[in-house]
């Protein structure tokens, strides 16, 4: 761990005039973006050797700008890819290395990928992904007919927007309905499914509903980040219980 040359009681004073800042002020910096980081948190990765902060001659953590950025790139890691630290710290040796490091894609599945690029995570957008798709494309993505699709809309399980178009994950549905059907399973027994969905959507939203409703601008516009990160939860325990009810080890 790295310590600050001692100096008794003008250390703190000289750490700040380094440009070095106190767990406190990471902490606001940190919640502009993560809004339920703790001091436990900091400490914690801290101990993990994800960060090495310096200290004054009383004992006091200093942390560089270095460190903070590093410790958002942790947090980021947990958040959109939950990744074990051990894997974390791997991905950021490499990346301190000057080796190009991707990282497992979770959630929408992407066909052939192989991952994406740290750098990516790290601050470089994303292509978007379109928000909606007319109802002929969903059929063509999905490879379903017409009377296919108006079944799976009696039971809930595909629904048009206001506008007759579908979101995006729509084909997704609609792909593994039609998967499950070709195993023997009928739409119409998939309906306890989707109601399992919605209450577990219902959950999610009551979580999310107070960083919504938040005074500052900033942790209301970080409320949607939260929402993925805790359905991508909520569908790795979803399938973590059927696994278990079946009693079999899944890939």
């Amino acid at each position: 761990m790295l310590h600050t040359p001692s100096g008794g009681a003008d250390s703190g004073t000289a750490a700040a005039d380094n440009g070095l800042m106190s767990i406190g002020t990471v902490l606001n910096v940190l919640r502009e973006e993560f809004p339920e980081v703790t001091v436990s948190k900091i400490r914690f990765l801290e101990s993990e050797g994800l960060i090495e902060p310096q200290r004054t001659a009383s004992g006091y953590r200093k942390f560089s700008a270095r460190d903070v950025e590093r410790l958002g790139q942790v947090l980021r890691m947990q958040r959109d890819h939950y990744l074990p630290l051990k894997v974390i710290r791997e991905c950021l040796d490499a990346l301190g290395r000057g080796e190009e490091v991707r990282l497992p894609s979770l959630g929408r599945l992407r066909d052939g990928a192989d991952g994406e690029p740290l750098g990516e995570l790290l601050g470089e957008p994303e292509v978007p992904t379109a928000a909606r798709i007319g109802r002929e494309e969903l059929l063509a993505g999905a490879g379903i007919g017409s009377e296919q699709l108006a079944e799976w809309e009696s039971y809930g399980l595909v629904a048009p927007l206001a506008d007759g178009t579908y979101d995006a994950e729509a084909v997704t549905v609609a792909t593994l309905v039609a998967e499950l059907g070709r195993h023997g399973i009928e739409p119409r027994h998939l309906r306890v499914m989707k109601a399992a969905a919605d209450r577990e959507a219902g959950l999610v939203d009551q979580v999310v509903a107070p960083l919504r409703l938040h005074r500052n601008p900033q942790t209301r516009a970080h409320a949607e980040a939260r929402t993925k990160e805790l359905a991508g939860l909520a569908v790795k325990l979803h399938a973590a219980l059927v696994q278990s009810a079946l009693g079999v080890r899944l890939p």
